[in-house]
């Protein structure tokens, strides 16, 4: 028979409940959170922000003086680090903005599909094949078709941030 859960302002029914019923819940990346919330003054140049919800690199940081009404306002220059793309923002210097959490994790390049999707393996020898060549900069789609065309031997880095992962960096894996 249900329970009877007596509160002053309402009578509750409770039935039983079984966990599963209630909700599936997923994990992804051991629960790292795609973005941290941090206050506007304590970014600096080289660092990470979140720009119109894109994850982009800051190029530049100015801080205003406090005005009548008292805040200071720092003035962000930064670039979108997946497409290069020039972002600003102004945000008072004690109010909270978001920086992405940026993964970076390096792999060997194994084949090019003619889909142009990469093959690709970590250190612990586990392959992926969701990748694509990479659109942006024109120079590294070159130079990985270059070097994967001679038959050296690559290493590339993926770096992940809010969502989306793209190939960086291309080098010769010297250590195979």
């Amino acid at each position: 028979p249900p329970s009877l859960v007596i509160c002053p302002a309402f009578v509750v029914h409770v039935d039983s409940i079984v966990m599963g019923d209630v909700e599936g819940f997923e994990s992804t990346d051991a629960g790292a959170s795609e973005t941290i919330p941090m206050e506007a003054g304590q970014i600096r140049k080289g660092g990470y922000i979140c720009i119109k919800g894109r994850p982009c690199k800051v190029v530049s940081v100015s801080t205003s003086k406090t005005g009548k009404h008292g805040h200071a306002k720092c003035n962000f220059v930064a670039t979108d680090i997946f497409t290069g793309k020039k972002l600003e923002d102004i945000v008072p210097s004690t109010h909270g903005t978001t920086v992405p959490n940026v993964m970076r994790n390096e792999y060997s390049l194994l084949d090019i599909t003619d889909e142009d999707y990469l093959s690709l393996m970590d250190d612990a020898g586990e392959t992926r094949e969701d990748l694509k060549m990479p659109t942006y900069p024109d120079e590294l789609v070159k130079s990985i078709r270059d070097g994967f065309d001679a038959g050296d031997s690559l290493s590339v880095v993926v770096v992940k941030a809010m969502g989306e992962e793209h190939v960086m960096s291309c080098k010769k894996d010297t250590s195979a």
